[in-house]
């Protein structure tokens, strides 16, 4: 049988497709058992080519998690063929632990007997953090083939390097593969932290799911785990006039790198095959200073003209999704907001009449989430519970709203901020309380309107009414048309 490890014919990935039913089958995949079968009959008549792969683990005081993810790289049918721990600022026993899997390694793997070797790098203090650690990487894994990212608090499943490989090496169009990302929540402890979790856990499949749905184009390789060329890297390098694929002055360096790439010709993908378990925030503090810097970057990308040395690109094909993003959240945000102005102002007056109607956004809501969660591979019965109870996830979303007027402010400003320190800072339990800031400012505008409120006249609070509840309704409206089209919409037979 032919080495799994090898280049494919470029129909190879619409015939992995097919053997799975997403080709002919939209509305259902085949059963999980039959996969490998599948998958090794397409291969038996692949050429022969054997191709490299250097893998870079930037770590950062990741103690708690970086035996965890080389042992995952190590049980790999697919090893990598050099594995390159970088860390980077550490204050921790990182490289202490890390150094035990230091060396040669010899495994036996489903696809037969393979070699790797681990080396781990100290580099000490850093000033460009992660982006040093990922260039610093790449110059030892340059002459590779493949470039794969793992981030230091990632698990992949076993096969995932196989089936990134598998498609990379079929279509030399591409130019870096995305893994599906999902948090594990069984290890979570507390109320707090599971629900947080449940929440990261909706966001990533809804996410993955859109990319899915859209040709599988992925706006975002994330360097939680993926798979680049490093044919498209130095291509996207010299379109850049860069020497590194990473530059430091985006705080969403994985994103940026994933426009060159496609402005330099090539595609971005996500598998539909290879999983990854992800690293996520328990804390509100430390949350919160993850989206802010995540949607912070994106807001510097999509901004038209030229911020430090980070152009905008608002039309950039990878950057549509970001703006509906924008749009959605600053629609959900006026749509909370004016409705509970208006409940309060129709209230003051005994002019508040209910209408079943209202009911209908909220049950659509609920079933669009339900229906997310189960298209998740592990979905369990918290995810089902933050999806169906409804409260839950209308929480959740008040604390992205939170996320959405924090990052658009902190640009807006102007303010020399390093986000990135602000996030490790959160994520060790320190930092200021500013997760709060939007709440506040939220409760004192109440306040300020319904003291304006009750300055004015019965006449003018009627027409102040009879004007806002029709516009309320009409985006409510076109918000709850928009869900019912995600709901009733084929999924392929994807699961995230």
């Amino acid at each position: 049988m032919t080495d799994p490890r090898m280049a494919y014919p470029q129909n190879t990935a619409h015939a992995l497709e097919a053997a799975h039913g997403f080709a002919d089958d939209p509305m259902g995949a085949a059963p999980e058992g039959h996969f490998e079968q599948d998958f090794m009959a397409v291969l038996e008549n692949t050429t022969v080519h054997r191709s490299t792969i250097g893998c870079i683990i930037p770590a950062y005081n990741e103690e708690e998690s970086i035996a965890d993810v080389l042992e995952g790289l190590l049980k790999q049918t697919r090893v990598p063929d050099v594995i390159h721990v970088v860390v980077n600022n550490t204050s921790d026993d990182t490289v202490k632990i890390a150094s035990e899997y230091a060396g040669p390694h010899e495994v036996t793997t489903d696809l037969g007997e393979q070699f790797t070797e681990v080396f781990v790098h100290d580099i000490g203090k850093n000033p460009d953090k992660k982006v040093g650690a990922l260039n610093y990487g790449y110059s030892l894994v340059e002459g590779c083939d493949y470039l794969l990212g793992v981030d230091g608090d990632t698990i992949a499943d076993s096969r995932a390097v196989e089936y990134l490989e598998t498609e990379a090496v079929s279509d030399s169009r591409i130019g870096g593969i995305s893994a599906i990302y999902t948090i594990d929540d069984r290890p979570i402890k507390g109320t707090v932290a599971k629900w947080l979790i449940a929440g990261q856990r909706t966001q990533f499949a809804a996410f993955n799911l859109q990319n899915l749905l859209r040709g599988r184009n992925m706006a975002v390789l994330g360097g939680q785990f993926s798979i680049f060329s490093t044919n498209a890297l130095r291509d996207a390098m010299h379109a850049n006039h860069q020497s590194t694929p990473w530059v430091k002055d985006s705080e969403v360096e994985d994103s940026l790198l994933s426009l060159q790439i496609k402005s330099a010709g090539y595609l971005t993908k996500i598998s539909p095959y290879a999983r990854a378990d992800v690293g996520g925030m328990t804390t509100l503090k430390g949350y919160d200073a993850q989206q802010v810097k995540w949607t912070f970057g994106a807001i510097e990308l999509m901004w038209p003209g030229q911020r430090g040395d980070t152009k905008g690109q608002p039309f950039h094909p990878n950057l549509r999704l970001r703006w509906f993003e924008n749009f959605g959240m600053l629609t959900n945000l006026f749509v909370r907001v004016a409705f509970l102005v208006l409940l309060a102002g129709s209230l003051s007056i005994n002019a508040f009449v209910f209408s079943p109607l209202w009911l209908i956004p909220v049950g659509v809501a609920i079933l669009l989430n339900v229906r997310i969660a189960r298209t998740m591979k592990n979905c369990n019965r918290r995810d089902l519970l933050f999806a169906g109870l409804g409260f839950p996830a209308e929480i959740f979303m008040w604390i992205r709203l939170s996320h959405f007027l924090r990052s658009w402010s902190r640009f807006l400003s102007r303010k020399k901020v390093d986000n990135w320190a602000m996030q490790a800072k959160a994520e060790r339990g320190g930092g200021s309380i500013g997760h709060w800031a939007p709440f506040i400012i939220l409760a004192l505008v109440l306040i300020a309107v319904a003291v304006i409120w009750n300055m004015l006249g019965p006449v003018v609070q009627s027409s102040i009414l009879w004007v806002g509840w029709p516009i309320v309704g009409v985006v409510t409206v076109l918000q709850t048309l928009l869900m019912a089209t995600k709901l009733f919409r084929r999924y392929q037979g994807y699961k995230v």
